[in-house]
């Protein structure tokens, strides 16, 4: 979707809830910080601190933190928002410090670009609002049973979750006369195992022989891609964080191995796959912004905020690495750039 129409449903958006919304009053564990002038672009000259915690550098996160902020941006006024950014560089403890300085600054909103910021978020505030994004299941990251699509807490947000029965289907239709699949993925991420779980059951029904290939952080990632290139087929690596930040080392195994990988998002078959079913994540954090916009204007109740996922999905192939690997990709794949 282009950046140009993501700005227009907004202030679409921000219209209607203009109308709808203003008279909703938060949870009174999610008000934020300051005065109780609230009126976001409604004409007062209210200004919101908003904190960024994203768990590393990698174009998927990067997009969705600019989606965001483009977003608040937008319908609140430059003038009217401050970001304070930081990144935690995919160390869990380095989040939650961030988390606790944002507390400690008493910021009106906290967005957690992936699943460890949220996590974290969590336990550092149940009163200030926190706005999730690019996290796969929350039920999964916040270990919330009986999932009904809110978390009935001061968190609500955007999922990058892309239909798992249909990735597994493209593995079935690029590669049909593979017999085994590796199931590459970092054990230490929680929405990984997730998805692994649930697209092995998928290609186990079609026939294929499921192998799991888990890696704890970059120290063992080389080595565990190696014995799954020797001992697969095809492999598949889920949205992944950690495979995200070190997409090229798995390409320096993978490309020479002649394995292709068929990945969860794109950032990461920019770097080492051959095709993805993939999400916009500048759309995933616009979207974010939206529903932040909400709250901190028109005193929308977080807890009760569903999760939102991306409307649209897309067929995607890395022309580069399937030409090294002599694969042409159906009529319906979009090649795509290293940029994206």
């Amino acid at each position: 979707m282009k950046k140009t129409t993501l700005r227009a449903l907004a202030a679409a958006s921000a219209a209607a809830m203009m109308l709808s919304l203003a008279a909703c009053g938060n949870n009174g564990n999610t008000t934020p910080s300051g005065d109780d002038n609230q009126g976001g672009d409604g004409g007062n000259d209210r200004k919101y601190t908003i904190g960024i915690c994203q768990h590393v550098q990698h174009p998927a996160l990067d997009n969705a933190t600019a989606g965001f902020k483009a977003a608040l941006t937008d319908m609140l006024g430059e003038g009217n928002v401050e970001f304070l950014e930081e990144n935690a560089n995919g160390d869990v403890p380095t989040s939650s410090t961030i988390i606790n300085s944002f507390v400690s600054s008493n910021v009106d909103l906290i967005l957690a670009n992936a699943t460890p910021p949220l996590q974290a978020a969590a336990a550092g505030t149940d009163t200030i609002p926190i706005i999730g994004t690019s996290v796969t299941d929350y039920a999964t990251a916040l270990d919330i049973d009986n999932w009904t699509g809110s978390t009935g807490r001061n968190i609500s947000g955007t999922s990058d979750l892309a239909p798992l029965d249909e990735q597994a289907a493209m593995v079935k239709e690029l590669f049909p006369d593979a017999t085994t699949v590796g199931l590459l993925y970092c054990s230490g991420e929680p929405n990984s195992i997730y998805q692994i779980d649930i697209v092995e059951g998928y290609l186990k029904d079609m026939g294929y022989t499921c192998v799991r290939y888990s890696f704890t952080d970059s120290n063992d990632l080389a080595a565990v891609t190696q014995n799954a290139c020797d001992n697969s087929d095809v492999l598949y690596i889920p949205t992944d964080n950690t495979a995200a930040n070190n997409a090229e080392l798995i390409a320096n195994i993978v490309v020479p191995a002649k394995i292709p990988a068929v990945v969860g998002e794109q950032g990461i078959c920019s770097g080492c796959g051959v095709a993805t079913l993939s999400i916009d994540y500048y759309e995933i954090g616009y979207q974010a912004g939206v529903m932040a916009y909400d709250i901190l204007a028109n005193g929308a109740d977080i807890s009760t905020m569903d999760i939102q996922t991306s409307p649209k999905v897309s067929k995607m192939y890395n022309e580069s690495i399937c030409s090294t690997l002599g694969l042409t990709m159906p009529d319906d794949y979009s090649p795509m750039t290293v940029e994206e």
